[in-house]
């Protein structure tokens, strides 16, 4: 369980060697989020990871040393108080600091900034990222075992639960235990501001048509205003529906995306099932194009081109706020670089792996679609969550 030794030493190598890419004159980076952290470190907890650009980096733990050592093969790791021990191990201070500042809060700076008074504070969000966003070997394989979960659970075991007269909070609860139960690590991670995910969304009807603050195509009524997640309580399956359920899962860190879609009792309308399959395409089209050198916003805008208008209504979202994107990286979190959609023109790398959803949302049935994930590769994107495109009958 141990992330291997050669493993952090060469993530340390690429992240010196990709900030030296970003900003020649970067001396340190602090990392404070936890994710981050496993990344370089193979073990998560309450402190900072101090990586000067010449000189040994040094896991600062103040809780739990003991568990960290436990846990990590990383090369030095020590206790800590406060951040004065860390400063005071230091010594000569630096002028600049690169941080997630996409993450740190601004009271937590502060508390470091007494002791390491330092004004000249820069991002070290876009390294991270980069690094992280191109998978190796060992981490491709913990990919493919939970690309293969994924596929049981939403392919073998999901069509099994489906009730007539369940509501979508009872196939959430049993669906989370078949989840463990198949080797999910329990929790679906992801980077965007307050998102908050349980499972995903898991909805009958047009309930995944419903509005909701996440950042994606599809919606959900969730358990209540306060709680937005899993599913509602009031809302039962009947004959006829679309049952629709975008969940992630993990295996030991990493994660895969996966929306799978059944029709419960009878088929949806043609028109429905025409979308559904339009949407099929999409993805197979892009993942085509999953090669070494594509550019995800030139991939964008080519599959937008050759999209009808009537078509574009409710696709990607339903309403006033479609999703801009068709694809995201994906790995310790769900939500990684890079992302298929205007903007993104760094070429695509062997070994990055994207999640590609296109969905298109239909008045009076719910939101089509699909999505897997994909490995980049010289041959296209290579699929590991199972190849079945949805509308699983359920008779």
């Amino acid at each position: 369980m141990q992330v291997p030794l050669s493993e952090l030493q060469e993530r340390m190598i690429r992240f010196r060697a990709q900030m030296d890419r970003v900003d020649p004159e970067w001396q340190s980076a602090a990392i404070f989020g936890r994710v981050n952290q496993y990344y370089l470190t193979g073990t998560m907890q309450d402190g900072l990871l101090w990586i000067p650009r010449d000189g040994e980096a040094v896991l600062w733990v103040r809780k739990s040393f003991e568990r960290a050592m436990d846990e990590s093969l990383f090369d030095r790791i020590e206790t800590m108080n406060s951040f004065r021990d860390v400063a005071a191990a230091v010594g000569n201070l630096p002028d600049r600091l690169h941080v997630e500042c996409e993450l740190l809060p601004l009271a937590l700076l502060r508390r470091l900034q007494k002791h390491f008074p330092i004004n000249d504070i820069r991002p070290a969000d876009g390294a991270l990222a980069a690094v992280r966003a191109v998978k190796s070997p060992y981490e491709l394989e913990l990919m493919e075992r939970c690309g293969e979960v994924h596929r049981r659970i939403l392919e073998v075991r999901l069509p099994e639960m489906l009730q007539a007269g369940m509501s979508e909070a009872d196939l959430a609860a049993r669906l989370y235990a078949v989840m463990v139960e198949e080797g999910h690590h329990g929790v679906a991670r992801f980077a965007m501001f307050q998102a908050e995910v349980a499972l995903g969304h898991i909805c009958f009807g047009e309930s995944s048509l419903y509005p909701c603050s996440f950042d994606g195509p599809g919606g959900n009524y969730g358990l209540h205003p306060a709680v937005p997640l899993l599913g509602s309580r009031l809302h039962r399956l009947a004959k006829g529906d679309l049952v629709f359920v975008d969940i992630g899962c993990g295996v030991e860190g990493y994660h895969t995306d996966k929306t799978s879609t059944y029709m419960f009792g009878e088929p949806i309308d043609d028109e429905a099932m025409a979308a559904h399959h339009q949407c099929v395409e999409i993805q197979n089209r892009i993942a085509e194009q999953l090669r070494p050198g594509a550019v995800p916003s030139a991939i964008y805008e080519q599959v937008m081109d050759n999209l009808e208008g009537e078509f574009l209504d409710n696709f990607m979202g339903f309403g006033s706020r479609p999703a801009r994107f068709f694809g995201h990286g994906i790995g310790l979190q769900i939500d990684e670089a890079p992302v298929i959609a205007k903007g993104f023109d760094e070429p695509l790398q062997e070994g990055m792996v994207l999640a590609l959803e296109p969905k298109k949302g239909i008045p009076g049935v719910g939101m089509v679609g699909i999505e897997n994930t994909f490995i980049v590769t010289a041959q296209g994107g290579r699929c590991i969550t199972g190849d079945h495109p949805g509308l699983m009958p359920v008779y």
